[in-house]
């Protein structure tokens, strides 16, 4: 209770070698929620343990396995098969309704590790940003 995400575990062992990002899979999905994205995070004790995790975003369309990113700088480090070394953290997809384009982009599916389009932009308008009033 409280837990603002879920854990993942690794799916199989794992040595990173050097210090190069290494995908480990969970055997993991997310779950098929409309208007439901994810990142993946690391938790702090993979970090205690010299374990660098990538964060990463899980879109909302993204039906494939997730794979954790992760690297270290202090190798060799063997992390078993079940460590939890990353968190699932759900968000709402608040850009659905802005992002007209998108709806007409073909879905993301089992495809991962990059980007359906070749620029992503989000753009605010500058009537609505914060303001503050500074007397020197």
């Amino acid at each position: 209770a409280g837990s603002l995400g879920t854990d993942l575990a690794t799916a199989v062992d794992v040595t990173l070698i050097d210090s190069k990002p290494v995908k480990i899979p969970t055997g993991q999905k997310k779950p098929s929620t409309v208007g439901i994205g994810a990142l993946v995070l690391g938790r702090s004790s993979a970090g205690l343990k010299g374990i660098i995790v990538c964060p990463g975003v899980i879109d909302e369309d993204f039906t494939g396995e997730i794979c954790i990113v992760a690297y270290t700088l202090y190798p060799p480090i063997f992390i078993p098969k079940g460590s939890k070394i990353a968190q699932l953290l759900p968000f709402q997809n608040l850009l659905a309704e802005l992002n007209v384009s998108a709806k007409q982009q073909p879905l993301r599916g089992d495809t991962g590790f990059g980007s359906t389009d070749p620029l992503a932009c989000l753009t605010l308008s500058m009537q609505q940003r914060p303001t503050a009033i500074v007397t020197i």
